[in-house]
């Protein structure tokens, strides 16, 4: 099981030109149906002008839109507080937290361009990073 960052999807459909590559073989290479979290899902949607463009988009990648469980949204709270008390700034929001915990309590993988900052909170969780 594989959950997908904005920054990765993204990469993709801006067709970034220093992303778009590595980002589009990350995705072809992971089983289907890849996943997003619902926040991954609300941050994309700022690209689009309606609801069943995104939903288009993201049926084209095979991608899935997966909530997290209470578990995960527990230890999403839990590892920013960490965070906040390890003297992390402010403007670093909970959207980090929700999307790695999610991925680490079901034991999938992430893939992402930001693996430091998961690797820090979640440090058992699964990352593929470039």
């Amino acid at each position: 099981m594989t959950f997908f960052d904005t920054n990765v999807v993204l990469d993709v459909l801006t067709d970034d030109p220093a992303w778009a590559d590595w980002s589009t073989r990350a995705i072809a290479g992971a089983e289907k149906p890849r996943r997003v979290s619902p926040v991954v899902f609300a941050e994309l949607a700022a690209s689009f002008a309606s609801l069943a463009a995104l939903e288009r988009e993201l049926a084209w990648m095979d991608m899935v839109v997966e909530g997290p469980s209470p578990q995960a949204l527990f230890a999403a709270g839990q590892a920013h507080a960490a965070y906040r008390r390890r003297g992390g700034p402010r403007d670093r929001v909970l959207a980090d937290f929700l999307i790695g915990a999610q991925a680490a309590e079901q034991g999938a993988a992430l893939v992402t361009r930001d693996a430091k900052r998961y690797r820090t909170a979640f440090p058992d969780l699964m990352l593929t990073a470039p």
